[in-house]
C-alpha cells in the first residue's frame, strides 16, 4: 500500500480521483492500492521561546539573545486531529512507502518533511512533481516520480528560512518592545518592506515643487515645444523672441520602432497587473489563482519563471485554442501565434510560467467568483499577447528653430499592431484604460520648410514628487530589492519570494504598520516610528535580499546552510549587544500606543488574547496568523462585516446569531447563525439556520 499526502483536501481529492481511491474514510481516502491523505496548512511548526524554558515567558531584554542550541518543534493545538491520522497512516503495517504531494516549492516540502519527522517515520518515500491539477497532468506525475533526495536542498532553503525568521522576529520583537516599552513587530523580510515604503512617504512629504515653463509655437496646426525653462523671465524672453517671427524645419528624424510581446505571468507580475487593473491586493491574486489551480484551470501559481520549457509547444497551442474557443474578448483580431518565443527551459527551474489549461474548454466557468473569471482572462490574455507579433511604429521627431532656439515635437504611425491588439481588445472588453502610447499622432513636416509669423504661447508646470506605492509598484520595489547593479536578466534577489509576498504585506497591515487608501499603499504613523528607531542592519533591503539570494543558492547546492544561519546568529547577537540603551525622551515616541488593550476573547488555535486591529480581530501570538477580518468577501455579499460584539460571541462560542443579512437570490433579508469555520490555516464563515421555535 502506498500513502499520497497532498496539502490541502481539496488536492487530495483530485489525485484520489485520478489514481482510483474512492473509499472514504475519516481523514483519508483509500482505494487502488493507495491511501490519500493530506495535511491543513502547517501541522508542525517551530515551538515558541517558553518551550525552551519557562524564563522566556516573560519578555526581558537580559534574557537576549534567545538561540536555540537544538530546535524544537510542536504539533498545532488547531489541526492536531489530521496529525494523528497521518501518524497512523505513516506507522501502518501495510504502508511501504510514500508519495510527498504538497505543493511544489520550498513550503510544500517543509509542511510534508516536518510531518515526517515528527512522525517519526523512516519508511521510503517519493516526490509527486506537478504543475497543473489536470488528470493526465497527475498521471503523468505518478508515472514520473522523483527521488525524494532530489529535494534535500529545497528542504534545507526552507528550514534555513523559518529559523532565520524566528531568530530574527523573535529576538528583534523582544529586544525593541522591552526597550521602548511596547509591542514592536520585527520582522526579517516585513521590516525592510516596511522601511521602502515609510521612505517613499518622506520623499513625498519633503518635495519641494517647483515651477516650469513649456515654450509653445504654432506651425500652421502643429505644436512644437520647448521645454522646461525654469526661470519666468527667460520664459518670457524666448516667446518675445519668437512670437510672430518665422519656423524653419531643420530636421526630420523617422525611426522604426519594436516593441516586443511581453512575457508570461510569474506569480509577481500577474499580482502586479491584477492590482493595475482590477485593483487587487497581492493576496487577493494569489487565493484567485491558487482556486483556479485546484480547479484545473491554471498551472501551478508560485512560480518565479516567465517562461515554458522547450517541449511545451504543442501544449501552449493547445491552451491558445482553448481560449479561442471559451472567451470573445480577442473580437476580430487576426491571430498569428509563434509559441516559440514563450519557450526557454534554460529560465524554468522548479515551475513554468502560469498558462491556462486545456480544461478551460471543458470545465464550467459560470460558477467561478468575479475574480477568479478576470485573473482567469488576464492570464488567457496574457498568453495570446506574449506568442503574438511584435508592436511595431513609426516615431518621427521634427526639430524646428525660430530666433536661434530649438523646438520639437514627435509624431506616432503604428506598422503593425501586433499583440497590442489583444491587449486593446482585452481592456475595452473590461471597459479599462487603453495605454496613450498606441494612440497615433499624425505629423506632417519636411525638412527646410518655413512656416511664417509663427504664435508664441507659455505653459505653466511644476514638477510633481513620487508617487505613493500602489501594490504593483511595491511589489516590483520588493522584486528589484538588491539588483540595483546587475542586469535585466540577472537572478533576482529581491525581498522575499513571488510565495510570500503577498502574506508579508498582509502582515504590516494586520500589525498596523501599513493601510490601504484606494490602490495607494502608505505607512501609518506607527510604521513611520518604528522605521525610526531601528537600525540600519534590521531595515535593510540590500542585507535581507542578499540573504534571499543565498537561501536560493542553498536550493541549488551552491552555497552553505550551515554559513547562512551563523550569520543570521551572529547578526542578532550583534543586534542585541548593540542595543541595550535608547536615547532620553525616545520611549514617548510609542507613548499613545501603550494604553492597555482590551482583550476580546480566547484565540481558537492557541488560547492567546485575542485583540482588535485597524482592519481584523488577530491573535497575539506572532507565530500563530489567527485573525477574523472585519469586511470579508462572504459577509460583504450580506452587505455585513464582522462588529465587536459579533467577534467576542465568535471567539466565545464560535457562532454568533445575526439579524438582517441580505439575500441577493431573493432579494430580501434574513435571520441565521454565523459560524466560524477554521481549517488551521484560513478562517472561514458558514451559516446555520435557527430550528423552529428558536
Amino acid at each position: 500500500m502506498k500513502l499520497v499526502i497532498a496539502e490541502k483536501p481539496s488536492v487530495a481529492q483530485s489525485i484520489a480521483k485520478v489514481i482510483g481511491a474512492y473509499d472514504r474514510k475519516d481523514g483519508y481516502v483509500e482505494g487502488s492500492g493507495y491511501i490519500v491523505s493530506w495535511c491543513v496548512g502547517h501541522l508542525v511548526g517551530l515551538a515558541q521561546a517558553d518551550a525552551y524554558d519557562e524564563k522566556y515567558k516573560k519578555w526581558s531584554y537580559a534574557d537576549l539573545p534567545i538561540i536555540p542550541d537544538k530546535w524544537k518543534y510542536v504539533i498545532s493545538q488547531a489541526t492536531k486531529k489530521q496529525f494523528m491520522v497521518l501518524k497512523e497512516l505513516m506507522n501502518r503495517d501495510d504502508v511501504t512507502e510514500l508519495i510527498e504531494a504538497t505543493d511544489a516549492g520550498r513550503e510544500g516540502e517543509l509542511i510534508f518533511r516536518l510531518v515526517y519527522e515528527k512522525a517519526g517515520c523512516r519508511k521510503p518515500f517519493y516526490r509527486l512533481w506537478i504543475s497543473s491539477m489536470e488528470d493526465e497532468a497527475i498521471r503523468e506525475g505518478f508515472h514520473d516520480l522523483r527521488k525524494s533526495s532530489d529535494y534535500d536542498s529545497l528542504y534545507e532553503a526552507a528550514v534555513c528560512r523559518s529559523q532565520a525568521d524566528w531568530l530574527v522576529g523573535i529576538n528583534g520583537t523582544r529586544l525593541f518592545s522591552t526597550l521602548y516599552d511596547t509591542k514592536l513587530t520585527v520582522g526579517r523580510v516585513q521590516t525592510p518592506t516596511l522601511a521602502l515604503v515609510v521612505e517613499r512617504a518622506k520623499q513625498i512629504a519633503g518635495f519641494e515643487k517647483q515651477k516650469y515653463f513649456n515654450i509653445h509655437l504654432d506651425c500652421n496646426g502643429m505644436d512644437v515645444v520647448k521645454e522646461k525653462i525654469f526661470g519666468e523671465d527667460e520664459a518670457e524672453k524666448v516667446k518675445d523672441a519668437c512670437d510672430g517671427k518665422s519656423a524653419t524645419v531643420k530636421d526630420v528624424i523617422s525611426e522604426k520602432k519594436t516593441i516586443n510581446p511581453p512575457k508570461l505571468y510569474d506569480l509577481t507580475t500577474l499580482q502586479r497587473e491584477a492590482n493595475r487593473v482590477f485593483g487587487y491586493t497581492a493576496q487577493k491574486t494569489l487565493d484567485y489563482t491558487q482556486s483556479l489551480y485546484e480547479k484545473k484551470l491554471v498551472t501551478y501559481p508560485r512560480t518565479d519563471s516567465q517562461y515554458l520549457t522547450d517541449e511545451m509547444g504543442d501544449t501552449a497551442a493547445k491552451v491558445i485554442k482553448a481560449i479561442f474557443s471559451t472567451f470573445s474578448f480577442m473580437g476580430d483580431v487576426m491571430f498569428h501565434p509563434d509559441t516559440d518565443r514563450v519557450l526557454n527551459s534554460k529560465k524554468v527551474s522548479d515551475h513554468h510560467a502560469i498558462i491556462p489549461t486545456v480544461s478551460l474548454a471543458k470545465e464550467k466557468l459560470d460558477d467561478l467568483s468575479e475574480g477568479e473569471k478576470n485573473t482567469l482572462l488576464l492570464i488567457s490574455q496574457r498568453l495570446l499577447c506574449a506568442t503574438e507579433l511584435p508592436h511595431v511604429y513609426g516615431e518621427t521627431t521634427v526639430i524646428v528653430e525660430c530666433a536661434g532656439y530649438e523646438f520639437s515635437t514627435k509624431g506616432k504611425s503604428i506598422l503593425q499592431m501586433g499583440w497590442r491588439s489583444f491587449e486593446e481588445s482585452f481592456r475595452a472588453s473590461i471597459k479599462a484604460k487603453t495605454g496613450k502610447d498606441t494612440e497615433e499622432k499624425a505629423i506632417n513636416a519636411s525638412k527646410g520648410q518655413v512656416f511664417e509669423r509663427v504664435a508664441a504661447s507659455i505653459s505653466e508646470h511644476y514638477t510633481t514628487p513620487p508617487k505613493p506605492y500602489t501594490e504593483d509598484t511595491l511589489l516590483s520595489a520588493m522584486e528589484k530589492a538588491g539588483n540595483e547593479d546587475f542586469e535585466d536578466e540577472t537572478e533576482k534577489k529581491g525581498l522575499g519570494t513571488p510565495a510570500t509576498r503577498a502574506a508579508i504585506l498582509e502582515k504590516l497591515v494586520s500589525n498596523g504598520y501599513l493601510e490601504r487608501k484606494g490602490k495607494q499603499v502608505l505607512p501609518t504613523k506607527a510604521g513611520e516610528n518604528l522605521i525610526a528607531i531601528l537600525p540600519e542592519r534590521v531595515k535593510s533591503a540590500k542585507l535581507t535580499a542578499d540573504w534571499e539570494n543565498i537561501l536560493m543558492q542553498i536550493e541549488k547546492k551552491t552555497a552553505d546552510a550551515s554559513v547562512f544561519m551563523r550569520d543570521i546568529t551572529d547578526m542578532v547577537s550583534e543586534l542585541v549587544k548593540e542595543n541595550s540603551t535608547i536615547p532620553e525622551g525616545e520611549k514617548e515616541r510609542f507613548a499613545g500606543s501603550r494604553k492597555e488593550r482590551e482583550t476580546l476573547g480566547k484565540c481558537p488555535r492557541c488560547g492567546s488574547p485575542v485583540y482588535e486591529g485597524q482592519k481584523n480581530y488577530y491573535c497575539s501570538n506572532r507565530d500563530c496568523h489567527f485573525s477574523i477580518w472585519k469586511e470579508s468577501k462572504f459577509l460583504s455579499s450580506m452587505k455585513k462585516k464582522v462588529t465587536k460584539s459579533m467577534a467576542v460571541s465568535l471567539l466565545k462560542s464560535g457562532k454568533v446569531f445575526v439579524k438582517g443579512l441580505y439575500s441577493q437570490k431573493k432579494d430580501k433579508e434574513f435571520d441565521a447563525y454565523l459560524v466560524l469555520d477554521d481549517t488551521g490555516e484560513y478562517v472561514n464563515f458558514k451559516l446555520e439556520f435557527p430550528k423552529k421555535g428558536e
